[in-house]
């Protein structure tokens, strides 16, 4: 008789391995498919998005610091970089990170099949492995966890070589003199803040009003601000609409806001807008599974596919997309089969960071859309250059905004742009969960000296009782 599987994951990113590890925790006899080559476990994030990136904007800001150490009384002599030592660097923190995911996958018994997964019908997961056989997995469930991939945009084709996406951009083996960056979402600022710390010198093209627009609009203005400081030129309310290689550049065209023509010339241009959900020969039409127009999997609140027994999690369906929320919603589903009470993701708590420098991290709602919603808003500030901690630091730029409403002076949003914002943020998070009110949150005492007790401040500020300021 074929092994049967409770539970079979086509994806070992932060969403398939997480909900792998948690299914077998729970008893749940667990296969795992993953197609890429050389059997490496992570998916995009660790193995092309968030752990390469970070990796590399931790070597820029730590570039960027030794170039000031003079600043704390401390003399550099002939700083430079070594940029294969940087990417050698990235590339083995990528390597442990994915043999530890792998360790797990041991440690935890996880079945892992190395190839490409496809459902062949029900209860049946298909592999293509890597070695030229097949083999056909007998499940009682399936989770889609297979991630988004870049988006190509029509007349903005990449290369690899002068016109790159976030893929391609990771694995460059030279920084280039000057790079226009097309989109100022997350990956575009971060690898902004990468290239412009080791020399080059970049563009952020934004076609909406304000660079990471997804942001209150104090920390975008904050943003665009600290990034003039550093020489990083934002240019908002931008379309462009034409590309033209040369022999050694790019040109660009397009208008801006007020239809003036606007034209740029770089070594190479990054394209940094737009994902999509890797749906591609997965065998959904052997299943009831809904793909919506905007191209993502439709799901109930408990990730439940219109197929029964088939549930998909990440950036193939149409909740944020990102890491941390995957890896919660792998839990929940593989908790829920498991016979566990669960309860929906609240998603108006999942935090949001852009590891940009200065990082920027936020949860809830915007200034803006707590007003939208009816809420009679009260907001309290506090800014790093009154933190003492920050200036020992010596990154005074951002601040600490708390949104609260009046009536019951609950917190409904936190947002960060300064020293270790991401970090900080977690402080925002568990009290929101608690439904935290303002006064609660300034009443707790923080350590001194410390950037966290800008936190405290920001909540005593929304009843202007901020001591520092």
């Amino acid at each position: 008789m074929a092994e049967q599987f409770d539970v079979t994951i086509i994806g070992s990113g932060p969403g398939g391995y997480v909900a792998a590890i948690r299914g077998s925790q729970m008893g749940l006899k667990v296969a795992l498919v993953e197609k890429e080559d050389g059997g490496s476990l992570g998916g995009t994030c660790g193995l092309r998005g968030c752990i390469p990136t970070k990796a590399l904007l931790n070597a820029a800001h730590l570039y960027q610091k030794a170039g000031h150490f003079e600043d704390f009384g401390l003399k550099v002599e002939n700083l430079g970089f070594d940029w294969p030592g940087v990417q050698k660097y990235k590339s083995d923190v990528v390597s442990k990170n994915s043999a530890g995911v792998s360790y797990l996958m041991k440690k935890n018994k996880v079945k892992v099949f190395n190839g490409f997964g496809k459902i062949a019908g029900k209860g049946k997961v298909e592999v293509a492995l890597n070695d030229g056989k097949k083999e056909t997995i007998d499940t009682k469930n399936i989770i889609i966890a297979t991630g988004s991939v870049v988006r190509p945009i029509p007349g903005f084709e990449t290369d690899g070589k002068q016109v790159v996406n976030s893929d391609h951009i990771l694995e460059l083996e030279k920084v280039p003199k000057s790079m226009v960056v097309i989109g100022s979402g997350a990956v575009g600022v971060e690898f902004a803040s990468v290239y412009a710390r080791f020399g080059c010198e970049t563009t952020v093209v934004e076609l909406l009003d304000r660079i990471v627009p997804i942001e209150d609009a104090d920390v975008s203005k904050q943003l665009e601000r600290s990034f003039r400081k550093q020489k990083i030129k934002c240019m908002t309310g931008v379309k462009l609409d034409t590309m033209k290689k040369l022999k050694n550049s790019v040109k660009l065209s397009g208008k801006d806001s007020k239809g003036k023509d606007v034209a740029l010339e770089a070594e190479m241009v990054l394209v940094a807008i737009g994902r999509m959900p890797y749906l591609e020969n997965l065998g959904l039409e052997n299943t009831k599974v809904v793909v919506n127009d905007r191209g993502v999997v439709e799901v109930n609140e408990y990730c439940e596919t219109a197929e029964p027994g088939v549930f998909a999690i990440g950036d193939v369906i149409d909740t944020a997309w990102l890491a941390h929320l995957a890896s919660k919603e792998g839990i929940l589903v593989v908790e829920r089969l498991a016979g566990k009470t669960v309860e929906p993701i609240n998603h108006n708590i999942v935090p949001n960071c852009t590891y940009c420098d200065p990082e920027v991290a936020s949860v809830g709602m915007t200034e803006a859309k707590a007003k939208e919603a009816g809420y009679d808003v009260k907001v309290g500030k506090f800014p790093f250059s009154a933190s003492g901690k920050a200036r020992i630091l010596g990154e005074t730029d951002g601040f600490i905004k708390i949104v609260a409403e009046t009536k019951y002076d609950e917190v409904l949003g936190v947002h960060i742009i300064g020293p270790h914002a991401t970090e900080l943020l977690a402080e925002a998070c568990v009290g929101m969960a608690l439904e935290t009110t303002a006064d609660e949150l300034g009443k707790i005492i923080h350590a001194h000296p410390t950037v966290s007790e800008s936190m405290m401040e920001a909540a005593e500020g929304v009843h202007d009782l901020t001591i520092h300021m």
